[in-house]
């Protein structure tokens, strides 16, 4: 088409076969939106078009992206907020007549199978490394593991207990990411039903408060769903080693939402060979050798957590031993 269309913080730029949506900086820009700067859309990543009579005399033209498409959706998994969504573009209410060409325009050229979920990511999304900072710990991604790195401050002793995580991705089957801005994500109780790259589908919270969780406000999760327990119940995220807790100042939308997105489009484009029958499953990578001072600092808070009773003798010694063993 080779055409533009400018609204309010939001640019889409029109081409042959796809659409640059593009996302101005400013104070009124929500982060998100900003983290992401621009993002190429083919039309055949897309279902349809919608047009709608927005807020304060505006119209809203939302792409509708096919499901499987765009992993940042499908980890999102229908929790973001209007002004989040990154296929909505509001103009004024005086330029609904260009919007309904533009529409139509790409109704036009969407593709033959726009009515089927795709087959595969057709989105980009950022790439790795990548990494944010959750209440409870550091989450990283190299593009190979996830690793998660417990804080002292707000990791509970559940996660002390087990240590520092590192995840392959041919470990994962997905992952699951709670908004801390859902509604319903305060202090709800742990549910079944989450999707492989979302939420609960029910729309409720599968988390509880606990001593990782964020102190007032709502709380979200970060969860890697691994093959070795999809059989099994999800526990609390503040205690599953697998998971990462934060609130409304810890793994803000835009930091979490793009790994998450990340992660989810490394485990769909990974090939895992299942294991024979009766094999051994593969050994999870080593950790990387930590720095003496903070083995020395992890020793210290599990003698606090011994002295409080929440580690037996036994645990205590066990735990002590696997760190000093990493010097």
């Amino acid at each position: 088409m080779g055409d533009v269309l400018a609204g309010f913080q939001t640019v889409w730029e029109f081409d042959t076969d796809s659409m640059l949506i593009r996302f101005e900086r400013g104070i009124r820009t929500p982060k998100l939106l900003q983290a992401l700067g621009e993002r190429r859309i083919p039309f055949e990543a897309l279902s349809g078009v919608e047009l709608a009579v927005g807020k304060r005399g505006t119209v809203v033209l939302r792409a509708v992206p096919r499901p499987g498409a765009d992993p940042l959706m499908d980890a999102a998994d229908g929790q973001l907020k209007d002004a989040y969504d990154p296929y909505r573009l509001v103009l004024p209410a005086e330029r609904e007549t260009l919007a309904d060409y533009y529409a139509e325009r790409i109704r036009e050229s969407l593709g033959p199978e726009a009515d089927l979920p795709a087959e595969a990511h057709l989105v980009t999304v950022p790439t790795p490394p990548l990494s944010f900072k959750a209440y409870d710990g550091k989450a990283s991604f190299d593009g190979k593991a996830i690793s998660f790195r417990w804080f002292w401050t707000g990791a509970s002793s559940e996660k002390w207990k087990v240590g520092d995580q590192r995840f392959r991705i041919d470990e994962l089957t997905g992952v699951e990411w709670r908004s801390p801005e859902s509604r319903g994500s305060v202090g709800t109780a742990p549910r079944e039903g989450a999707a492989k790259g979302g939420a609960a589908k029910d729309g409720t919270a599968r988390n509880g408060i606990g001593r990782g969780s964020p102190k007032g406000g709502g709380h979200g999760h970060l969860r890697l769903l691994l093959r070795a327990t999809e059989n099994q119940p999800p526990g609390r995220p503040d205690q599953d080693p697998a998971a990462v807790v934060f609130g409304m100042g810890y793994g803000l939308v835009h930091q979490s939402l793009p790994f998450a997105a990340a992660v989810l489009e490394a485990v769909r484009a990974s090939s895992p060979v299942p294991c024979a029958e009766g094999a051994p499953a593969p050994n999870r990578a080593a950790a990387p050798r930590r720095d003496p001072a903070d083995i020395a600092e992890r020793i210290r808070h599990l003698g606090e957590l011994h002295t409080a009773g929440l580690l037996t003798d036994d645990e205590f010694s066990a735990k002590k031993a696997e760190l000093l063993a990493e010097l």
